[in-house]
């Protein structure tokens, strides 16, 4: 089971990149679509029945897009490394995902792959192509420290490791001589597993015009409350940001701290139930299960 789920925030087109994403990958589905209600049109400023959250799933990897409005964007800071297994299964992926995109390494060699590019593509999802044919996941989330957050990505990893169960670092490369300003103690890249799930880790105290946001969050998922309690308690380090399950690390990356039964709600809700499962949770910070479930059986 994937425990750790990318959640990726879009203004509108969300239907369209589902569609995107699920013919340009070689093993796409879609899953459920979850609408907004009324409730809470105050804050979030759609129309009930306009598209709230949309699940799909690519390769070996569950997304979820949230149609959010304008506030936040994908960007390079939490991109997406896919392990591709051929040249020309790469140009494929390149051919499709940098079409109306940006570019930000070109396709070519390089001291770490004889093939490698980095894209973000038209709807600004970031996505690093390389051939590694022999990794325990297609596509791994990849997270990269900038501007003040340059120089904790090995505390960071670290961090992590200690916090979730079934964690550990698999392996850490430093940069080199000569690639000031990235010194020695820098990790050039990372890959570690957090809850049986691959992770990358990179960091560049270059300058860059990106740093974490909530355009990109990590999903969590569990099953009591006493779980969302513990993580929550370990997790957040910014109560400015706290809201509807969101969190903020100290390291600035944003994490979804969700109860199990909040998705079968989503799933299954009728339109009213949505209406008050989102009435009970628009005002919360960290999720109560009881409330949400008082709120959906009323």
């Amino acid at each position: 089971m994937q425990t750790i789920i990318p959640n990726l925030w879009f203004n509108d087109r969300v239907e369209e990149a589902v569609e995107f994403y699920t013919t340009t990958f070689a093993h796409g589905s879609k899953g459920y679509i979850a609408r907004y209600a009324d409730a809470g049109k105050e804050i979030h400023g759609h129309n009930a029945g306009d598209v709230l959250t949309a699940n799909f799933t690519i390769e070996d990897m569950e997304f979820v897009i949230i149609n959010g409005g304008p506030l936040f964007k994908p960007n390079p800071s939490i991109s997406f490394t896919v392990n591709c297994a051929s040249n020309d299964e790469l140009d494929q992926l390149w051919q499709a995902l940098s079409e109306g995109g940006e570019v930000l390494m070109e396709l070519g060699t390089y001291p770490f792959s004889d093939y490698y590019g980095w894209v973000n593509d038209k709807f600004g999802v970031s996505w690093q192509l390389i051939i590694r044919s022999e990794q325990k996941h297609k596509i791994v989330p990849s997270l990269m420290y900038t501007k003040d957050q340059a120089g904790k990505a090995e505390e960071a990893i670290n961090f992590y490791a200690s916090v979730f169960p079934d964690s550990h670092i698999d392996a850490v490369t430093h940069y080199g001589p000569g690639m000031e300003p990235d010194t020695a103690e820098m990790v050039a890249h990372a890959d570690l597993t957090i809850m049986g799930q691959s992770l990358i880790a990179q960091e560049s105290a270059r300058e860059h015009s990106f740093a974490f946001n909530e355009g990109v969050s990590l999903q969590i998922t569990f099953d009591t409350q006493e779980e969302i309690d513990e993580y929550w308690a370990k997790l957040s380090a910014d109560p400015e940001a706290e809201a509807c399950g969101w969190l903020r690390d100290k390291y600035g990356v944003s994490w979804q701290v969700v109860p199990r039964v909040m998705d079968e709600m989503m799933q299954n809700a009728t339109p009213e139930q949505m209406e008050r499962v989102m009435a009970a949770y628009m005002p919360m910070k960290k999720f109560d299960i009881a409330t949400l479930e008082a709120a959906y059986d009323q």
